[in-house]
């Protein structure tokens, strides 16, 4: 049915409405700011860590679906946030809780997502929205907030003419605007400090998380970030002994400037990319991207280590893949996942190139693929 709508009790609280493209209506309490945010709208499934999923910039153009039920109990405090703000157009949450209790809290999300001008929506049947964009698709979708300002026909039909991922370029929107050298934060106590410096990494930041600055300088390297537009040159005039393709928002195949990048580092220098960074590299190499259906959005994806079998846990965020049979001579699969069976690393020797999909940083996740950190090393 293209016109479900599913209601939540009356509260008292500020009513608020998301409306999918394909015509469903989901109406609940406000959250965050008052007003209107478009997107596509994803779920992602982690247990823990909603923070560090809320300020991940390679959540910018999306709504963001919880489906953990509780959100919010550990509140929120500066020292988690994996860029200086969040890029999400707007939080899908069933219970945010009012009342945060941790030592580390500094403030509740709802004034969080206020400050941040983060419009939210709570009360929902989370559980009959996820399986719809599970049957349907990452769908395109409109969230108001007080409902009142909604009209719901209207929203019905602009929620159709929204842009879709596929073909825009969203990298722009979340780089840094000019290169800086990084160095961890004085409060990262959770990853160690490095025995000692092996070299330069310059991070070719197209939505880079924090937490894989800090395991890159726990690995021991001293860290160049530069803007994801910087021609391959003035990357080698560096004297990097690494250079990262970070993680980013968005469809790869837009972002053409950083293909051409990445084309002219091939073979001169190690290459490493995560994410949005190993689609960028396949395309470098020839190979081929494509959407999926509704994308890869969480800390539990198990993918497979080809290299003696072993399975690991990962944390994944995103709604591209690279199509494995078009990668060319030379490149080796590292990694497949276990869920779906699409491509989640390669390796290509002769270039002295590794590139993986998944987050091996996790912020939020499991830690079972930080090996591929020290690795970098060698």
């Amino acid at each position: 049915m293209t016109n479900e709508t599913e209601r939540t009790p009356d509260t008292g609280k500020v009513g608020a409405v998301l409306v999918l493209a394909d015509g469903s209506v989901f109406h609940g309490n406000g959250l965050g700011k008052k007003g209107a945010a478009s997107g596509e709208v994803v779920f992602n499934t982690s247990m823990t860590g909603y923070q560090e999923v809320f300020s991940d910039p390679s959540y910018c153009g999306q709504i963001v679906v919880m489906t953990c039920p509780h959100i919010g109990n550990v509140g929120v405090n500066a020292l988690d946030d994996e860029a200086p703000g969040p890029h999400l157009s707007g939080l899908v949450v069933v219970r945010p809780s009012v009342g945060p209790s941790n030592w580390r809290s500094e403030r509740d999300l709802d004034s969080w997502m206020r400050d941040h001008g983060i419009v939210g929506i709570s009360g929902i049947d989370q559980r009959a929205l996820t399986r719809r964009i599970r049957a349907n698709g990452a769908l395109p979708g409109m969230l108001v907030s007080p409902s009142e300002m909604a009209d719901i026909d209207l929203l019905k039909e602009q929620t159709l003419g929204l842009d879709t991922m596929s073909g825009r370029d969203l990298v722009k929107e979340v780089t840094c605007k000019r290169p800086y050298r990084y160095g961890a934060r004085d409060a990262s106590d959770w990853i160690p400090p490095p025995e000692k410096v092996c070299g330069k990494a310059v991070v070719l930041d197209f939505g880079v998380k924090t937490s894989i600055l800090d395991c890159l300088w726990s690995s021991g390297f001293d860290i160049d970030v530069v803007p994801a537009t910087t021609p391959a040159g003035e990357i080698l005039s560096r004297a990097p002994d690494l250079v990262v393709l970070s993680n980013g928002p968005g469809d790869p195949e837009p972002v053409s400037y950083a293909i051409d990048t990445a084309k002219n580092l091939l073979g001169k220098t190690p290459l490493f990319g995560i994410c949005l960074g190993h689609q960028i590299l396949a395309l470098a190499l020839g190979a081929r991207t494509y959407k999926l259906k509704f994308g890869h959005h969480g800390g539990n994806h198990p993918v497979k280590y080809l290299e003696g079998g072993r399975v690991l846990v990962t944390a994944q965020n995103h709604g591209f893949s690279v199509d494995p049979e078009s990668l060319p001579k030379g490149c080796k699969t590292t990694f497949t996942s276990l869920n779906d069976g699409t491509l989640e690393g390669f390796d290509a020797p002769d270039m002295n190139l590794r590139a993986v999909q998944f987050h091996p940083e996790a912020g939020p996740g499991p830690h079972d693929a930080r090996f591929l950190f020290e690795d970098l090393k060698s």
